[in-house]
């Protein structure tokens, strides 16, 4: 049945025909005209021609000038009114009953009589309509734009605290089609729509108060996807025993997630255990459980993933090593625990609006902490809009090599040369976790090694052969130019080689070496117990192996580098956000383990290599692991992290606003001295605080001209602690360390708070983002706030758990 003029003009006074389906119908009515014509002139049309469309009439239609001049009348008239349908169809159900009353008494002329009288019956009144609607659009626009001016909804408003709402709401005019999250919000290309979008969904204008009103607009955005929160039986993080549900949720189908999986399961006897321990060690402490996503950009197929098909062909295994035991110490402390390794899981479980990334979270951020790397940190800045700015104080970048904070600060980087393809992100400094303490200035994340048991132990020391060394170097590249040590080293030791090959020996080995190609981790760690050395080329630097080793009582022989590489002489540190010179391979052995356990020589120097090696022979060691990177170290170094770590909540100001800056009532200073010591502490009756660490544990310090915060702490047996920076960023803290300051000043330079002694001109950081340890002036003296430490776990001090 085809409903005529009358019942259209009916549809359209009952509100069963509006504008928002107009288009539609006036396509309806086209096609409709078109099939009406062919219908009645029958067989008058001749037989196509070969490659003309089905709908082509031929010049033999009865009357054929006049029907091609009709059919070219209804076609313009088409045209008209198709090219008002856009701005038509944004008025929505604003526009008034009378309105559609105009549109159905048009509807109601087309009566065709007639053949020819028909079809020009049918343009004559499509031309009607087409006069119809120009006249209800303009009609329509100037009340609109009348009520708009007289209610003042939806005109931009000018509110000094909302200084970007002008230009946004050009932004939005000029490319709001620009992303299809838009129209998942609700806009649809009005000025109102607009408005409700930047006060509502982002934040660039202020809220509308008509929104709060009865009389509000017939505009209404579409309901919001919620994103489901997790379900949550208690706040209190209970330890968890059992691995299985971490298993499943680390997934399948690659094979670097195959190794974190046996990793996780070859550990979980020792993190069950540490867990125990851990417990009794804080049984009087309650525990809140958080919502924790793991995203793991670097193993996504959006970044590439270079990883998973290198696991079995000797590729680096330091990343997928960190990433098991971090999942397992969250699983473990009993957070509500998710973890990605997809676009698609990321997008689940964010609740990322339909679109290019334009547009902000669907909903309240999910997750107390999200824990990812830089691959993820960019797909986040891809994908979650605004949202990202607004979220980021939750995110904990997991970052090998380390980032400091001149290069994370992205204005100041660019001005002053430090920008990389890393870093820039304004992050706190702290958020940034590494897998060694190299960078006091971000949070030490680290990773586990296995623990041996008495019997193990025992088994050891019985089973060494003292002349067997292990070469740390899977792939054949890092042995090239080699051959003169290996030599030197061959007089004294048979050499074993792990080196991966598919069906040929690599060349690059030579003949003396046994290689036993790629291991599996237990049998690697069984030729390990065996050993006496552990062998390093200079690279990879800083991994996860040469503790392994030491852990399996082998000492550990490393290339000092002279001059230590940085991203100034040195291809691989090229580029990484850091200006840390590293003076040998693993630094952090070096520094922290040393002798007998670790011993590092220029191996360039062939008297002194044969030396060394002529002294290990004679040395005997046992197996040592600092507690750091035992699975109970671990666990206590990342529950201090999640339970006081706290980037979302501002800093109180300090000194505190409309305070005197009496500090112990005739003191001039909230600080003083150490028994016996030139440093200084926080004064015990001074007022307290919010801080972690705790102000208990910050001693003050200056620097050495030329000397960074991080080597004028370690001088003292200290750790530099940027969370302090704020309570030494004071003038007192100058006149308390006795620099007299002729001048003042405030800027932002990540060497401030430091003193000059040529101009005697103190100047205080403006910028805390700029708080930090790394970076050394030959002109500048610097305010160091160091901290002390618990005794084998650097990432804390005495009283931070």
């Amino acid at each position: 049945m085809i409903a005529t003029g009358s019942d259209l003009s009916i549809m359209v006074r009952r509100g069963l025909l509006t504008f928002k389906p107009f288009r539609i119908f006036v396509l309806g009515i086209g096609f409709f005209s078109l099939c009406f014509l062919m219908t009645s002139l029958g067989g008058q049309f001749s037989a196509k021609r070969s490659g003309e469309s089905p709908f082509t009439v031929r010049a033999e239609v009865l009357g054929g000038q006049e029907s091609r001049g009709v059919l070219r009348k209804i076609s313009d008239m088409l045209e008209v009114i198709m090219k008002r349908m856009d701005a038509l169809s944004k008025l929505g159900n604003t526009t008034d009953a009378h309105r559609l009353d105009e549109l159905s008494s048009a509807l109601d002329r087309i009566q065709p009589v007639g053949l020819v009288e028909r079809i020009q019956a049918i343009a004559q009144n499509m031309s009607d309509m087409a006069v119809r609607v120009e006249q209800i659009l303009q009609r329509s626009m100037a009340g609109n734009r009348v009520r708009d001016g007289a209610l003042g909804q939806c005109e931009i408003p000018k509110d000094p605290h909302y200084p970007d709402c002008p230009s946004k709401m050009d932004w939005m005019r000029a490319r709001w089609t620009s992303d299809p999250c838009y129209a998942f919000y609700g806009v649809d290309g009005s000025d109102c729509s607009f408005l409700i979008y930047l006060s509502e969904v982002e934040w660039f204008c202020p809220p509308l108060a008509w929104r709060n009103q009865t009389a509000t607009p017939t505009w209404k955005p579409p309901p919001k996807r919620q994103v489901s929160r997790p379900a949550r039986t208690s706040d209190t993080a209970v330890f968890q025993f059992d691995i299985g549900t971490l298993l499943e949720q680390v997934g399948t189908g690659k094979e670097s997630l195959s190794f974190m999986k046996r990793r996780i399961r070859r550990l979980a006897a020792q993190w069950a255990s540490a867990a125990r321990r851990l417990d009794d060690k804080l049984r009087n402490h309650w525990r809140e459980q958080k919502r924790i996503l793991v995203h793991v950009g670097f193993l996504t197929e959006e970044s590439g993933d270079v990883f998973s098909p290198k696991v079995l062909k000797g590729g680096p295994l330091g990343e997928m090593v960190q990433w098991a035991d971090i999942v397992t110490a969250l699983h473990v402390l009993g957070h509500d625990l998710k973890i990605s390794v997809s676009l698609k899981e990321l997008h689940g479980f964010l609740g990322v609006p339909p679109g290019r990334g334009s547009c902000p979270l669907t909903g309240p951020l999910p997750f107390d902490l999200i824990y990812t790397d830089y691959h993820g940190l960019q797909q986040m800045k891809q994908h979650m809009g605004l949202s990202l700015r607004k979220h980021k104080c939750h995110i904990r970048v997991i970052d090998t090599f380390g980032t400091e904070p001149a290069y994370n600060h992205e204005e100041y980087a660019t001005l002053h040369g430090y920008r990389t393809n890393w870093g820039y992100w304004n992050l706190h400094s702290q958020q940034y976790m590494t897998m060694f303490p190299h960078t006091p200035d971000n949070s030490f994340m680290g990773f586990v090694a296995e623990e041996l048991n008495e019997t193990e132990r025992l088994n050891i020391q019985r089973n060494k052969v003292n002349n067997m060394a292990v070469v740390y170097g899977k792939e054949a590249s890092m042995w090239k130019g080699k051959e003169k040590f290996l030599a030197i080293l061959h007089r004294y030791m048979e050499i074993h080689g792990t080196v991966y090959y598919e069906t040929q020996r690599p060349p690059e080995v030579p003949a003396f070496v046994k290689n036993h190609g790629l291991l599996p981790q237990q049998e690697l760690q069984q030729l390990l117990r065996r050993a006496k050395l552990f062998i390093g080329f200079g690279f990879p630097y800083e991994g996860p192996a040469p503790l392994e080793a030491i852990a399996n009582g082998c000492i550990f022989l490393q290339p000092k580098f002279n001059p230590p590489h940085s991203s100034l002489n040195h291809e691989f540190f090229r580029g990484k956000p850091t200006s840390r010179e590293v003076s040998s391979q693993h630094p952090y052995a070096e520094q922290y383990v040393g002798r007998p356990h670790v011993i590092t020589v220029d191996f360039n120097n062939s008297e002194a290599f044969d030396a060394t090696i002529r002294e290990i022979m004679k040395i005997n060691v046992e197996p040592f692991l600092p507690y750091e990177y035992t699975c109970e170290g671990m666990l206590e170094r990342v529950h201090a992290y999640v339970q006081n770590q706290d980037f979302c909540s501002p800093d109180d100001p300090f000194p505190p606003v409309n305070t005197s800056r009496s500090w112990l009532g005739s003191s001039p200073s909230p600080f003083t001295l150490l028994p016996n010591s030139s440093v200084l502490m926080w004064a015990s009756n001074t007022s307290s605080y919010t801080s972690w660490p705790p102000l208990s544990a910050l001693r003050l310090l200056a620097s050495l001209e030329d000397q960074s915060c991080v080597s004028a702490c370690q001088s003292a047996g200290l750790i530099c602690e940027p969370a302090f920076y704020r309570f030494i960023n004071i003038k007192e803290a100058f006149s308390a360390l006795d620099f007299q300051c002729e001048g003042l000043e405030s800027e932002m330079n990540h060497l401030y708070p430091a003193f000059s002694a040529e101009h005697a001109e103190c100047g205080l950081q403006q910028d805390a983002l700029l708080f930090s340890c790394a970076g050394s002036s030959a002109k500048h003296q610097r305010l160091c706030p160091c901290r002390d430490y618990r005794i084998g776990q650097v990432a804390l001090c005495r009283d931070c758990l």
